[in-house]
């Protein structure tokens, strides 16, 4: 805390100096000036909390000086140390903010009071500071999300406008005498992918710096008001009240600004006016269609309206016509086979005149229907979590791969379309790989521990996997199930022992896993056609 001393006699700042325990208030820094002037020059430069000042000063007095403080340094705390008893001084002081008036000579008991009150004073009115500096920082967070739902409700129930008209027209500048008025929408899903990817982790920061921007020009020139629609995490709606006819113009001009901020430009669809606010939802609606319907081969604007959407009927080309052979290429492993496939979709894909969002976004949630179920195909023994998991790579939205000038990327979209495919594919080798591994780990396991009672839960328990998933993938790589390939090692081992004459059958059968003599000899003759006694005298007499 800083404290400034004003007074033109030097003697009388080093006795304030002297009688005042500074350490015990809190106070660092003391200041002195000898007059008004220098006075206002150091509160301007060092903005000290608390001001003990001199009434009868020459070029700037006491008075001047507290008039000035009252206006240009409301927070400090005026503490006036004077010579003079004079009732008008008094009043003077009190008039314009003081909080002590203190008579030459001066008391020390009486200044330490004085100044202990004035930093009591100074430190409520700071709490009182910050906490409206907190709740300003607040409101200015909740603000916008407060219009963000206020006007995505609105368009959706238009009969919410009559609560809202006044504080519309004391905030936005939305007069009440609006009649008409217009949607236009940006939305990020074909923006430049450098752009997305640059914000990739901070979306949020993406539309906040967009919304900015629309709103600079928009609000400035009081004919719009431009906000995140609270029902999509990837639009921003532009509501114009003002000039409709030049809209068009307008947002070419809000373009440019987001050229100059953010190196790229972005779609707008646009409706076309309506009631207001009765057919904002008809407007809103017009503006989304412009934006799906529009022409991604070809960039001729960048401001759509459904009036300029061409109408262009469509082959009924589906992604799932390519199921089955990209299927294929995935199982084989091959790149060469995959990007050989991707070519003959992508070849199918070139035929089409125009390619529309609203196409894109159709082949890419078959696409993503699709991997999904190969990916519950080809990993038939994991959770649902393992499968988001596996499916992590895709993006949770469509991103349109899109050049430089806005139009389509085929050939982007074809490398994208090809690494998806390339990485599932290695997975499942991965998986495969990893398969034949652990099922030649649990056959080796059976070699070693062919003696004991092992059952397939056990063998499930110690290698983390289901009983149905061993039997079906052991039988795969051995053809033969488990049990009989166990039961085969176990017979193996037991012609060796029956060899030994000292050795009894139940001895031999106990050796091999079996406790039971009876059952080891009835699944002996059932495997070698020879009951163990008769395997004995066969073997030992050859």
């Amino acid at each position: 805390m800083k404290v400034l001393l004003v007074d033109d006699e030097k003697h009388v700042r080093d006795a304030i100096r002297l009688l005042v325990n500074w350490k015990q208030h809190g106070i660092e820094t003391i200041l002195e000036a000898q007059d008004g002037e220098s006075a206002i020059e150091i509160v301007n430069r060092e903005h000290p909390a608390i001001i003990m000042t001199d009434m009868m000063m020459p070029i700037m007095n006491g008075v001047k000086l507290l008039e000035w403080l009252h206006t240009h340094a409301p927070n400090s705390k005026t503490i006036v140390i004077s010579g003079h008893d004079d009732f008008s001084l008094l009043r003077h002081t009190l008039k314009y903010g003081g909080t002590d008036y203190i008579l030459k000579p001066i008391d020390p008991e009486q200044l330490n009071e004085a100044l202990d009150k004035a930093i009591h004073a100074w430190n409520k009115d700071e709490e009182l500071r910050h906490t409206n500096r907190e709740l300003n920082i607040e409101m200015n967070q909740i603000k916008p999300m407060y219009w963000d739902k206020l006007l995505s409700n609105l368009i959706a129930e238009p009969s919410a406008y009559e609560q809202a008209a006044e504080q519309l027209e004391k905030e936005l500048h939305l007069s009440r005498t609006i009649r008409e008025c217009r949607v236009a929408i940006l939305s990020l899903d074909t923006m430049e992918r450098s752009v997305k990817n640059k914000f990739s982790h901070n979306l949020d920061l993406l539309l906040f710096s967009l919304i900015n921007i629309c709103n600079e020009f928009l609000v400035n020139d009081q004919r719009g008001y431009a906000f995140r629609h609270w029902n999509s995490d990837n639009e921003i709606v532009l509501l114009l009240w003002k000039d409709q006819s030049g809209s068009e113009a307008f947002l070419a001009k809000i373009n440019e600004g987001i050229r100059t901020a953010l190196h790229t430009r972005v779609d707008f669809g646009i409706g076309s006016s309506q009631s207001f606010p009765t057919d904002l939802a008809l407007s809103y609606q017009e503006a989304r269609n412009a934006l799906r319907q529009r022409n991604l081969k070809a960039k001729e604007t960048w401001i759509h309206s459904t009036l300029k959407t061409a109408k262009t009927v469509q082959p009924a080309l589906t992604f799932s016509q390519y199921e089955e052979r990209i299927q294929l290429a995935i199982r084989s492993g091959s790149i060469d086979q995959i990007q050989e496939t991707v070519q003959a979709w992508m070849d199918a894909v070139k035929l089409s005149e125009a390619i529309t969002l609203e196409q894109l976004d159709h082949w890419w949630r078959e696409y993503r229907v699709m991997k999904r179920r190969w990916v519950q195909q080809f990993f038939s023994n994991i959770s649902e979590d393992q499968v988001k998991q596996l499916l992590l790579d895709e993006p949770s939205s469509l991103i349109v791969p899109l050049d430089e000038y806005g139009i389509l990327s085929l050939s982007l979209w074809q490398q994208e379309l090809t690494r998806s495919i390339v990485h599932l594919s290695k997975l499942l080798l991965e998986s495969q790989q990893k398969d034949k591994s652990v099922i030649f780990e649990i056959a080796e396991f059976l070699e070693k521990h062919y003696h004991e009672d092992v059952s397939l839960q056990d063998i499930a328990n110690r290698f983390y996997l289901s009983r149905e998933y061993i039997s079906r993938k052991f039988k795969q790589e051995f053809e033969v199930n488990l049990s009989d390939y166990l039961g085969q090692i176990r017979m193996s081992k037991a012609k060796v022992l029956l060899r030994n004459p000292h050795l009894r059958i139940s001895q031999v059968a106990e050796m091999v896993g079996y406790q039971d003599e009876k059952y080891f000899s009835k699944v002996f003759k059932k495997l070698e056609g020879l009951t163990p006694n008769e395997y004995r005298k066969t073997a030992n007499s050859i």
